[in-house]
């Protein structure tokens, strides 16, 4: 589904372990891995510089042998001194990334990893799709549970769908995405359109609930070149929770998302549908980003 990866770590979040599955990943199509890890400066003296002990840690550290990478797939090791956010978008132009994995650990809502000016910088300005993966999972896999999941790291994905054009933009990015690929990265897709208003306005369900079914029998059918399974679920309740409980069953890979610039992925004030998810949610999130994202 991406064939170049930029793996960011702080080597507190796990992702670091993704050197040794190299072969899994190249397994599932991807052709160039970046692994990254940004070295604070060391600022003890009057000019911040560059802590060169740290930095020959960590290339050690995150050591790839060249017996473990399969033949047609490059991987690169980038370990840089200086503002996280800046070295990330810079390190991903320059290595032509399709996908920044990121990691998420959360302790509190003013804590998390997340809403810290870092990360925040770059779901604002770049327009390369996030997945972000709990760091609490990552680190407590087994080396077993970790291969298999790299193996099947896109295999179902969570749609949520209110025809919204941030949900439009998901699908035409799996439309682009998923053709192309053998064996098939992308197998299956469950698209999940959660009706919030029906029990609060008392209003008659049938209507709404046929309405919906309708629209995403449209989305299915538009879907429906790729030869991928596809199932739809209408469900009422909280969007964010229903979503969360839609995902118990079906072995979903990932949640797929997007949200509209208007909202402002990150503000505090206007909570969107993007950033809860992405606070509550334990599966991965595939984030795409609008188009329209700051640049500079």
């Amino acid at each position: 589904m991406f064939q170049r990866l930029l793996i960011c770590t702080d080597f507190s979040d796990g992702l670091q372990r993704l050197v040794n599955f190299v072969p899994t990943l190249a397994a599932t199509g991807v052709r160039h891995l970046t692994f990254l890890h940004c070295v604070p400066l060391d600022e003890e003296g009057a000019i911040p510089r560059v802590d060169n002990e740290k930095v020959d840690q960590a290339r050690k550290q995150m050591g790839v042998t060249s017996r473990d990478i399969p033949e047609g797939t490059t991987v690169e090791v980038v370990v840089k001194s200086g503002r996280p956010c800046d070295l990330i978008l810079r390190v991903a132009q320059a290595h032509q990334a399709e996908l920044i994995v990121l990691g998420l650990a959360t302790q509190n809502l003013v804590a998390e990893k997340l809403f810290g000016s870092t990360t925040k910088a770059i779901y604002e300005h770049t327009k390369i799709p996030i997945l972000v993966v709990r760091a609490q999972l990552i680190s407590t896999y087994t080396t077993e549970e970790l291969d298999l999941r790299c193996r099947h790291i896109f295999r179902h994905l969570m749609v949520p769908y209110d025809g919204s054009e941030a949900a439009k933009r998901v699908i035409r990015a799996i439309k682009a995405l998923v053709p192309g690929f053998t064996p098939p990265v992308v197998e299956a897709c469950t698209l999940c359109q959660v009706l919030e208003s029906i029990d609060r306005w008392h209003l008659s369900r049938e209507p709404y609930i046929a309405a919906a079914e309708a629209t995403l029998a449209t989305v299915k059918a538009e879907l429906a070149p790729l030869n991928i399974k596809v199932d739809t679920q209408v469900r009422l309740g909280g969007a964010v929770m229903e979503v969360l409980k839609a995902c118990l069953e079906p072995d979903i890979s990932a949640i797929a998302v997007s949200h509209n610039r208007r909202n402002r992925l990150l503000e505090f004030s206007i909570p969107s549908f993007t950033v809860e998810l992405l606070r509550q949610s334990w599966h991965p999130v595939l984030y795409f980003p609008p188009t329209d994202a700051l640049t500079g």
